[in-house]
């Protein structure tokens, strides 16, 4: 999910950011590092990595600037920036209304959760 989010980012706002890279924090490939060398080799000199993340935890507080910090040591012509997570945002509560809108709009049983536990449905 991660990569498709890159790329749609990376179609949506083409003209503001020309180098968009996905990277995972830890556990698999692309990481912050190869990601972050990505970015230099296609040009970048400056890099925003953009946790995605709900809240402003231990992740976003010190180990994606560690691991940042550790990838740009190969990149001297470079300098990061780690931007704040999702957070709380009026786009977010659009996204969990449009999700609860969702179940009303379906009767609380989607395609997508019929037959689940997540429907509920006797």
């Amino acid at each position: 999910m991660l990569e498709e989010v890159a790329d749609l980012f990376a179609r949506r706002f083409a003209e503001s950011f020309e180098i968009v890279e996905p990277a995972h924090m830890e556990l698999a490939e692309p990481s912050i590092a190869t990601a972050y060398a990505r970015c230099a080799a296609r040009g970048a000199t400056r890099v925003i990595v953009v946790p995605f993340f709900l809240g402003p935890g231990k992740h976003w507080t010190t180990d994606i600037p560690q691991l940042s910090a550790a990838a740009a040591k190969s990149h001297p012509n470079t300098r990061y920036h780690v931007a704040m997570p999702l957070g709380i945002d009026d786009l977010i509560l659009d996204l969990l209304a449009k999700r609860a809108n969702h179940c009303q709009a379906n009767s609380f049983d989607c395609q997508q959760c019929h037959g689940t536990p997540r429907c509920g449905a006797a």
